[in-house]
């Protein structure tokens, strides 16, 4: 194992600034066909609170995985620019090794704004048009966790097939963005095929599957995800809990029962604590109960990485699962 490295965090990073206005100057309608918020056209809207922090993918699992004591790494294309490099500061302070992340020449970095408004986001993200640099020597790690990137991304997924065709140990965790879900499924069919873990939410396995309404059909979706190449699909269903499938077993875990603050990074905290879960030896469901526990942290602050648990801090979380009668087991 080079480096005495756990994983490779790959995709993207951002810089994030999170508003917060003022209910009296918004007007957000919420039913069952369509949810909208909406701001007097020429206004200056105040804010009851602004806050900037990184995120992004691959910069959300790779600090939630060292925070849970996983050695981890970082595979970056940022802009040679001012969030380039303070997305680098962040991640060092975190202890993420930040040798594989290129600055490209004369570009700019990926920037989010997010409006929180009665615990839910809307997010404008701006994804700066590159060409992602594979690495000339990327490290053999027992894990790679793959995650968003841009619209470019399939010649940096392709030159990923070619390198776990050479490294054939390492196990894959796939967490596909909403560019590649949209992308033909050619260009993730190689992907899919390495992965040992796939980690989506119910309407994206609908979506990479084909099947509809599959409420109380759990199974018979994660059997049709296992069958897109992946070793253990894992599906996440909001208050619904998480759901996965190891060949053998269907195995779900519950959720503990938070109001949400701010929900970004959600998705990020649950594929953090779930792999660095499986990374020490922690069976599926444990597993399951980690992410939804680094979940359940996240979504208590402002922005993705606030809420990231720390190792030391898992027992507790554990013990607050336990008496909250979270449960877990096949079904």
């Amino acid at each position: 194992m080079e480096n005495n490295l756990d994983l490779l965090s790959i995709g993207d990073a951002s810089l994030d600034v999170f508003m917060t206005p003022t209910e009296t100057e918004t007007l957000c309608r919420l039913d069952t066909k369509e949810s909208l918020i909406a701001f007097s056209y020429g206004d200056k809207i105040p804010v009851n609170n602004f806050e900037i922090s990184i995120g992004g993918n691959a910069a959300n699992n790779a600090t939630g995985t060292k925070r849970l004591g996983v050695n981890s790494a970082v595979v970056l294309t940022l802009g040679d620019d001012d969030i380039g490099v303070k997305i680098i500061e962040k991640l060092r302070k975190e202890g993420v090794d930040t040798t594989y992340v290129i600055q490209q020449p004369a570009t700019i970095s990926n920037y989010s704004t997010i409006i929180n408004f009665a615990g839910e986001r809307t997010i404008f993200t701006y994804k700066a048009p590159r060409s992602y640099e594979f690495p000339v020597q990327l490290p053999r790690t027992p894990w790679v966790y793959l995650t968003s990137m841009g619209d470019s991304f399939r010649p940096f997924y392709n030159h990923l097939a070619d390198w776990l065709k050479k490294n054939g140990d390492v196990k894959l965790a796939f967490n596909p963005g909403s560019r590649q879900l949209r992308a033909a499924n050619d260009s993730l069919k190689e992907v899919m095929a390495f992965s040992y873990i796939v980690y989506v939410n119910r309407k994206e396995a609908e979506m990479l599957t084909g099947l509809k309404e599959t409420k109380g059909k759990e199974k018979e979706l994660l059997q049709a995800l296992s069958a897109l190449g992946p070793k253990v699909p894992i599906i996440t269903d909001g208050a619904n809990g998480s759901f996965a499938f190891d060949g053998t077993r269907f195995v779900k875990a519950g959720v503990l029962p938070v109001d949400a603050y701010e929900r970004t990074g959600a998705g990020d905290g649950f594929g953090a604590g779930c792999v660095a879960a499986l990374i020490k030896g922690k069976d599926l469901g444990e597993a399951l109960l980690w992410g939804t526990l680094n979940s359940a942290s996240v979504i208590g602050y402002i922005g993705s990485q606030k809420g990231l648990l720390k190792e030391e801090e898992m027992p507790q979380w554990l013990e607050r699962a336990k008496s909250s009668g979270v449960q877990i087991g096949e079904f």
